[in-house]
């Protein structure tokens, strides 16, 4: 790893886990500020629910979920959470290596007394540190949330804590499909496209997977690999899918060094 490209890059991506951070912890806030209304009206709300189409709750994963309690009304309010985690890390993931091309600087880095291996874990372990601060900052304003505005409700912090974990496991997904997927096109002029379409599409398989059960969608999906609702309910991974999704991760880097180091990259010339 070099240290200077580290703090570089980190610097440099600083302005942007605030915003990603600062965002997401006023989501939770926000959610939960309207909680109690949920909670004391529990009755009221589970025969509103009875009234909508089984394939609408099926496609947010809120069938089994009891959003009069502290972690089936986070459950809920996660999918929100991991579907802005997954743009965020895609963007990270996308543009890794590719911004080095579009702004012509890649044949610059690579001059100086570095390797590319140190200049690709490097970049990695920026992407990895900004979104673990992002993860962190959420977690907080979980905590915080729960504390000032669950009125004293019981939940199980373990299940909790898995819940908070997933969100890392689903960052890592999208950060090195991203990368691959950038190292796999001829050039990535600007990451938000990739980055919605990836997330907005993986969201909207595990809906699908949802309404056709028959359909084995959540395969390809983090969203259902990492599922809410069903670690709430079982309060444990689905590890099939668990490992699926961390196989997917581990190919995807494992990928991404090898075509990046052997990656010819366009000059400035």
């Amino acid at each position: 790893m070099s240290a200077t490209i580290y703090k570089h890059e980190f610097f440099s991506r600083l302005k942007s886990v605030l915003v990603w951070s600062v965002s997401l912890m006023l989501l939770v806030l926000f959610f939960f500020s309207i909680f109690q209304s949920f909670a004391d009206q529990a009755a009221l709300l589970n025969e509103m629910m009875a009234q909508f189409p089984p394939a609408l709750l099926e496609a947010f994963g809120i069938t089994k979920t009891d959003l009069s309690s502290v972690l089936g009304y986070f459950s809920f309010l996660l999918v929100f959470v991991q579907l802005c985690l997954a743009i965020q890390a895609g963007n990270y993931g996308f543009g890794l290596v590719s911004i080095e091309e579009t702004e012509l600087t890649a044949d610059f880095l690579l001059t100086k007394p570095v390797s590319r291996l140190q200049i690709i874990t490097s970049k990695l372990l920026v992407a990895f540190s900004c979104l673990l601060l992002t993860d962190l900052a959420v977690t907080a304003s979980t905590f915080i949330a729960i504390a000032l505005l669950s009125g004293g409700r019981p939940y199980d912090t373990g299940t909790l804590g898995l819940l908070l974990v997933s969100m890392l496991i689903l960052q890592l997904f999208f950060l090195s499909v991203g990368m691959v997927i950038s190292l796999l096109v001829h050039r990535v002029r600007s990451v938000t496209p990739y980055s919605l379409a990836l997330g907005f599409g993986a969201y909207i398989l595990a809906a699908f997977s949802g309404i056709f059960g028959d359909v084995k969608l959540e395969y390809i999906t983090p969203f259902k690999q990492i599922d809410a609702a069903y670690i709430v309910l079982h309060n444990a991974y689905d590890m099939p899918l668990l490992l699926v999704n961390l196989a997917v991760t581990v190919v995807a880097l494992l990928a991404s060094y090898a075509l990046y180091l052997r990656r010819d990259i366009p000059t400035a010339s």
